[in-house]
């Protein structure tokens, strides 16, 4: 009988700068053909799941020989670590494979075997300790396993998340607010002397240079933010890029009455900075990012789609996405309960919005809520009404539980629905007040505090600092990061052209991502402080900020090319003490308003 010979070699990993490692692992089979010795093969998998910061776990790296009458020799294989694991101090190397070389130098992204011999039906492992120095979902192949009889075997693959919130972050609030762009909300001198990217001025179809002027927060029309006004803003060229002197080509709706439309050049409109104080501050002390973009290139409905799935495709595997705001001959226009007969635009990875039939706005695909409820993790959506292009889950048909098959329903009834979708926003005021706080929490606003141009009363920022007053002067301020950003553009003007449009469609996302600038304030005790960003995020950096946070996989759709927003967070650092956010009007005045909610736009 021949003896088995069994080494062991584990990898610590340990999680640092406020990260929690999670692996899982996998090995392929061998090749080797008729004739000839096999190749080895190798495995590879993570011992300890979910470790806390500075915690450690093991990678087992397991190496066998099937042949039963063959010694192979010559045995040896890389493992380049993703960025941002690396090998201790000191390496914690032990072991040995049948006279093999063992490489993992502290400090090092490598750890390598070489001359191993592994005797006919024997195996082996062994071990040396890494170090997960940044957060993020981190995919590591070995190179092939190889040996000189039996030529190229297999390869090993283990993905790793490291977390960046660290366990520090247990609760997401993102508060959604509706139609600006960065240009046209944040005029801001300090911002400005900080180095964000704001323009003052802009450029016509005409090449004119058109000022900015000062308009007030509520206006009396609005301006098309459909995705026929993206493509005359952006004025595509042969190289797919936007140039960005199209928005005086936008339709502008003067409301009945109106004082101030028409009027030339309403587009080139910048906010009056005594109307937006509350916003200011929150962006001045914190952080503020002037690269973030709106994922799709249309209006609300499918926005609200992408903030909490990354994606408004009908279905799951989808190329297609829903471009616009539903139409109706009737009412409700949006959901799994809207009126029968309602339809959505489907748009391809052309760009083509004719070149597929109109749907009715009712998907079947996953979400970031599925993912949460998988892990356990719980969440909450608050809104002010039902049926409402603004109330992203009446438009996914496991969460909304139509009470009949659509396109008959009349209402949602579904267990999630009726859990976890809040038709009343203020409730997010008094669940914070007691202690109710969720997981992962989407607030939406009514119309009046919507900052929608032509809708909104300006109550806009008061309400965003009621939100993040609530939170801030309450225990959840030590363990809660708040995203407040904006749902697209509104029609108005923004100079900084979105990053890729119709340009590598092989890419996910060709024909409808990405959309222009919107603002985004990121407020947390671990946000950095007084800080600019500069890095590309869009809505998917919030949901794989999430993923991260929570240790959930990927949802496969816009998160997968986004950032985890970790540049706007130091995790390290004392956490921030919150300054209670001056503004007109407090949570008192929003629990107390009995006015009826305004519906959404639908344009």
């Amino acid at each position: 009988m021949m003896k088995l010979r069994i080494l062991v070699f584990a990898i610590i990993v340990s999680a640092m700068a406020g990260t929690l490692v999670i692996l899982n692992g996998c090995g392929g089979t061998g090749g080797g053909g008729s004739k000839g010795p096999t190749p080895p093969t190798i495995g590879k998998a993570f011992g300890v799941v979910g470790i806390p910061l500075n915690g450690s776990s093991s990678l087992t790296f397991s190496l066998s020989n099937s042949n039963t009458g063959t010694t192979l020799t010559g045995v040896g294989f890389t493992d380049s670590l993703p960025a941002g694991l690396v090998v201790s101090t000191p390496s914690g190397l032990t072991g040995s494979c049948g006279g093999g070389t063992i490489t993992g130098a502290a400090g090092s992204g490598s750890v390598s075997l070489s001359g191993a011999s592994l005797g006919a039906s024997a195996s082996c492992s062994f071990s040396v300790s890494v170090t997960g120095t940044t957060a993020g979902v981190k995919n590591n192949t070995t190179s092939v396993v190889a040996s000189n009889e039996g030529g190229n075997g297999s390869t090993a693959s283990a993905s790793i998340t490291v977390a960046g919130a660290s366990g520090k972050i247990v609760h997401v609030v993102v508060i959604f607010q509706e139609n600006r762009s960065t240009d046209n909300l944040f005029q801001d001198p300090v911002l400005i002397s900080r180095g964000a990217d704001i323009a003052q001025s802009g450029t016509d179809s005409t090449g004119h240079t058109i000022p900015l002027k000062k308009v007030r927060l509520a206006v009396d029309y609005d301006l098309g933010h459909a995705h026929g006004a993206f493509n005359k803003m952006c004025d595509l060229n042969s190289a797919g890029q936007c140039k960005m002197d199209g928005a005086n080509l936008i339709t502008v709706h003067c409301e009945p009455g109106a004082l101030d439309c028409p009027a030339p050049d309403l587009m080139f409109g910048y906010v009056d900075t005594a109307d937006v104080q509350p916003y200011f501050a929150l962006a001045e002390q914190y952080t503020f990012a002037d690269r973030m973009f709106q994922t799709n290139q249309g209006p609300s409905f499918p926005a609200h789609q992408f903030i909490i799935s990354g994606t408004s495709a009908p279905s799951a595997g989808s190329n297609l996405f829903a471009s616009e705001n539903p139409f109706a001959t009737g009412t409700p226009n949006a959901g799994c309960d809207a009126f029968p007969g309602t339809t959505v635009k489907l748009i391809d990875p052309a760009g083509s919005e004719d070149s597929n039939p109109t749907i009715f706005p009712c998907f079947e695909h996953q979400t970031l809520t599925d993912l949460l409820e998988e892990k356990g993790n719980t969440w909450r959506y608050y809104t002010p009404s039902s049926p409402a292009i603004w109330t992203a889950p009446e438009a996914i048909q496991h969460i909304c539980g139509p009470n009949v098959p659509p396109p008959n329903a009349t209402a949602c009834v579904g267990a999630d629905w009726t859990n976890n979708v809040i038709l009343n926003q203020t409730q997010i005021l008094s669940d914070i007040s007691s202690n109710q706080l969720k997981d992962v929490n989407w607030v939406i606003p009514n119309g009046q505090s919507s900052d929608h141009a032509g809708t909104n009363d300006g109550t806009g920022p008061a309400w965003v600092a009621s939100v993040v007053n609530a939170i801030g002067n309450s225990p959840y301020w030590a363990n809660t990061a708040i995203f407040i950003t904006w749902d697209d553009w509104g029609g108005w003007y923004d100079h900084v052209p979105p990053p890729q449009v119709l340009v590598n469609c092989a890419q996910w996302g060709c024909g409808y991502v990405y959309g222009f600038r919107v603002p985004l304030i990121v407020v947390s005790p671990y946000a950095k402080a007084q800080h600019i960003s500069h890095a590309q995020h869009d809505f998917g950096s919030i949901l794989k900020f999430i993923e991260t946070t929570f240790s959930l996989p990927s949802l496969g759709t816009a998160d997968v090319a986004a950032d985890d927003l970790s540049d706007c967070f130091d995790f390290n650092q004392t956490p921030l003490v919150f300054k209670t956010i001056a503004a007109p009007f407090d949570a008192q005045y929003f629990l107390n308003d009995r006015t009826p909610p305004l519906d959404p736009d639908d344009d």
